[in-house]
């Protein structure tokens, strides 16, 4: 279901992702990554791991982008960002970046981390739009396909 314009900002709702969202989660995982997470790595952050917090954006009661990170002592680590493939191009992906940041200042990160591809240019100049620098390089992070990561940080937040 594609949509015809820019959703109003009013029509997106940045909430914490639950277990009963987990269903949506997986179809945009699956369609955005060769090597999806699996359900049960989900099911483990958002119960069991104390250091997560995911989020989703909701739109009229459809989850069209997910995010989530770990946040350990002052410092952010994004774990994964995705827009489902029919709400791409409407700078979800940056309004779910605004809600991380948010939530990890008010969770009194100072400092936020994260890798991305070395050819996902769209995701990298949407993190330079939001003040993160590359600071490093991690060789083979990606298996599928096998490529360089770069690391990226926004300090202070």
């Amino acid at each position: 279901m594609a949509i015809p314009n820019q959703p109003d900002e009013s029509e997106v709702l940045v909430r914490d992702m639950y277990l009963s969202d987990l269903d949506a989660v997986m179809r945009i995982e699956s369609s955005s990554f060769p090597t999806p997470w699996s359900r049960a790595a989900f099911q483990s952050e958002l119960v069991e791991n104390n250091f997560a917090a995911y989020l989703v954006l909701d739109f009229h009661g459809r989850v069209v982008s997910y995010g989530g990170m770990w946040l350990i002592l002052d410092e952010a680590h994004v774990t994964n960002v995705a827009v489902h493939p029919d709400f791409r191009g409407y700078h979800l992906g940056e309004r779910m970046m605004q809600g991380l940041l948010a939530r990890s200042r008010a969770l009194g990160a100072l400092r936020m981390t994260l890798e991305v591809r070395r050819t996902n240019l769209v995701a990298q100049n949407l993190y330079q739009k939001l003040g993160f620098i590359q600071l490093g390089v991690r060789r083979a992070y990606y298996s599928d396909p096998r490529e360089d990561a770069f690391i990226m940080w926004k300090d202070p937040l």
